[in-house]
């Protein structure tokens, strides 16, 4: 469905620092840059991280949340120590299972330095 996600930073080098981190943990190649933008690149899609093209200050997507799939809950747990490691800041309840109407999964939520909201989420059915 998606080709890529793209979100906003207001420092470059921060966002880079952070992702490379919190996506190796999910065994993401370090993301390369092209001039204002950072790019990882997957077999299943694209994720980037831009400084704004028009000059405007980066804001997150209120009610917004980038979920990234996990191959576990272990995965989950190392993706979101990674991310706190690296300058995130843990949001929403502790990482762990929940039950809804899919079945059982396990997540993992953090904010990135930016103030985005991510993700970490293995299904357990």
């Amino acid at each position: 469905m998606f080709s890529h996600i793209m979100i906003g930073t207001s420092d470059l080098e921060r966002a880079k620092a952070f992702y490379d981190k919190v996506l190796g943990a999910l065994d993401v190649p370090p993301g390369f840059v092209d001039r204002h933008r950072i790019f990882y690149r997957t077999p299943t899609g694209v994720f980037g991280v831009s400084l704004p093209i028009n000059g405007e200050p980066a804001t997150f997507a209120n009610g917004g949340t980038i979920g990234f799939a996990c191959s576990s809950p272990e995965q989950a747990d190392a993706w979101h120590a990674a991310g706190v490691a690296a300058g995130g800041t843990t949001c929403e309840d502790p990482p762990g299972v929940r039950e809804g109407a899919t079945g059982k999964i396990y997540l993992a939520y953090l904010r990135d330095p930016d103030g985005n909201k991510l993700c970490g989420l293995h299904r357990m059915n």
